[in-house]
């Protein structure tokens, strides 16, 4: 009966360490969707009402920021609105004149970018949290690319299409079909929160397997009668 009670007693014993081991795993995941004490400080840093300064490639800050992979953040979090909006009014500023931006750019590496849908009517900027891109076409477009992080422009294969799932600042969780050239920012910049710049991209696809693609595809536009 001893041996039994003992075997038992260690059985949940065991289970006990196992759930409190899950359970402080769990923890430790839901606080890490939050931001972080220093993270806090540089998204409050100066005015609120003001854009966030840029951090460039070239500072020793920049590089840790920008070849870092970005997390996922909490659409709960009560600072995400107020580094959206810094983010947005730094790409949209005059003297940046940029089409998208990440958050690492920013100093912040969590998994939040902006970007110009020149696919929607007045090309709106849109944010996305917590991108993914589900599915990319094998028909590819060539451009040439920049970034607010450093000079210098490159030519990068892009898919023309691409499928992405993300979340609102509301936190409804949205998947899309993407085209064009706001496929290619949407790209450039999910391409941020990996920590893979477009110069990263230009210098893998120096001796791409692309091949021009010969699409004798007749189109056409209606022409709605008015009435």
């Amino acid at each position: 009966i001893n041996d039994k009670f003992l075997v038992m007693k260690s059985y949940f014993f065991l289970i006990a360490l196992l759930f409190a081991a899950v359970l402080t795993r769990a923890q430790s995941a839901e606080r890490n969707l939050y931001f972080n004490q220093k993270e806090i400080d540089r998204i409050t840093r100066g005015n609120r009402e003001t854009a966030m300064p840029l951090l460039p490639l070239s500072s020793p800050e920049g590089i840790q920021s920008l070849r870092a992979v970005s997390a996922n953040i909490s659409t709960a979090d009560s600072l995400l609105p107020v580094l959206a909006q810094r983010m947005l009014l730094c790409v949209t500023d005059s003297a940046t004149g940029g089409v998208g931006i990440a958050a690492p750019q920013v100093g912040v590496n969590r998994n939040l970018i902006w970007v110009q849908r020149y696919d929607r009517e007045q090309m709106p900027f849109a944010l996305f949290v917590n991108p993914r891109i589900l599915w990319k076409s094998e028909l590819s477009r060539k451009g040439a690319e920049g970034d607010l992080s450093f000079p210098g422009r490159a030519e990068v294969y892009r898919s023309y299409v691409i499928q992405v799932t993300y979340q609102t600042l509301e936190g409804a969780q949205k998947t899309e079909i993407i085209e064009g050239f706001t496929a290619v920012i949407v790209q450039h910049e999910i391409d941020h929160l990996h920590g893979i710049l477009l110069t990263d991209r230009a210098s893998e696809q120096a001796e791409p397997p692309y091949t021009p693609a010969e699409l004798h595809i007749p189109l056409y536009i209606r022409q709605i009668p008015q009435r």
